[in-house]
């Protein structure tokens, strides 16, 4: 048996070491000579890797890149400690981006130079982490449904929503981060009670991705849904005509346009602790926020650019221009175990 454990832990020592090459060999085959990064992200589209190639072919660098869930990723970064390779950690969420803050993974970095053109609250004030593309999380609904009283994220308590409601479950960090805006904006009790609201008014137990609050909709088990708007860019794109249907039988509602807006999160990372190519990695981000990769982050991801006058893809923009709700992001991140605690309290499963 122990012969077998430490076999198995050779295997699992080996394996991940093995991520860089393995990804390396889909960027770039130029020579080891090359300065490097090397990249831990749970950004999953191809889109990613076709602009790491880019920023190689315009900077002569090398991109190595290591995929995975942002808990997965986190967790080994702590693992490795000073001996990891990785340079940068890029996620979907703040919630995850503050959590590496609060670890102590990132060094403070140079904004970069396009930074100029970001909103404040899309970066950290102190330079640990930067904004790379905007997520809105919206309500959604049936378009033959009667929405005259839906205007708000508060709205969603409305007895007269109740059972008609589709939503993802507690573990979801974007549902914790809206969560999170909730709390900054209204207060602690305010968003226990809304918890406890929209609990009462869900269709079932809280399952699936946003794609499948939007099918249930589409079938007749719900009204109303909240999901992030490129996922339905996604499904309005998809091989599958079903998925297409599902995204064409909703209307979008861009919430709290009288007072706050609409809660935005943001997808970007920042440069680890370890890492001795800080000057490589804060031209990586400065070319992320170039104005020619923001557009390549809406048109193919159907992401918010977080850069200011970078149009959305024509798909995104035919659902209007709307207030955001300009709570900084690094408050959010902050609350994140707060609002956790609430869906524990208000009885989101």
């Amino acid at each position: 048996m122990k012969k077998l454990y430490i076999f198995h832990v050779l295997l699992l020592t080996l394996s991940m070491q093995s991520c860089f090459v393995d990804q390396n060999t889909a960027t770039n085959n130029s020579g080891d000579d090359l300065p490097t990064l090397n990249i831990y992200t749970d950004r999953h589209y191809p889109i990613d890797d076709t602009i790491f190639r880019k920023f190689e072919k315009q900077y002569g660098a090398k991109i190595n890149v290591v995929k995975g869930k942002s808990e997965d990723l986190l967790n080994r970064i702590d693992k490795e400690g000073a001996a990891t390779k990785a340079d940068i950690f890029l996620t979907a969420d703040v919630g995850r981006i503050y959590q590496a803050k609060q670890s102590g993974f990132f060094q403070p970095m140079q904004l970069p130079e396009n930074i100029n053109f970001v909103p404040d609250y899309l970066y950290d004030e102190d330079g640990v982490w930067v904004g790379i593309t905007k997520r809105a999380r919206v309500i959604v609904h049936a378009k033959d449904f009667d929405a005259s009283n839906l205007n708000d994220y508060e709205d969603l308590v409305l007895p007269e929503f109740k059972g008609q409601i589709a939503v993802r479950s507690k573990e979801n960090i974007y549902n914790q981060s809206l969560l999170a805006a909730i709390i900054a904006n209204n207060g602690e009790d305010a968003a226990l009670e809304w918890v406890k609201g929209v609990v009462a008014n869900m269709y079932q137990s809280p399952k699936g991705n946003d794609r499948d609050q939007v099918k249930a909709i589409y079938v007749g088990d719900a009204k109303i849904a909240i999901v992030n708007t490129y996922y339905l860019g996604h499904l309005l794109t998809s091989d599958d005509a079903e998925e297409v249907k599902a995204a064409q039988s909703i209307q979008v509602l861009f919430p709290n346009q009288s007072n706050r807006g609409t809660h935005i999160n943001v997808s970007g990372g920042g440069v680890l602790q370890f890492s001795e190519n800080l000057e490589l990695a804060e031209k990586l981000f400065n070319f992320l926020l170039s104005e020619e990769v923001q557009k390549l982050y809406a048109e193919s991801n159907f992401e918010f650019p977080a850069r200011k006058g970078v149009p959305s893809s024509d798909i995104v923009s035919q659902w209007g221009k709307f207030k955001e709700d300009d709570t900084p992001l690094s408050k959010i991140g902050e609350l994140n175990t707060q609002a956790i605690k609430l869906f524990d309290r208000g009885g989101w499963k």
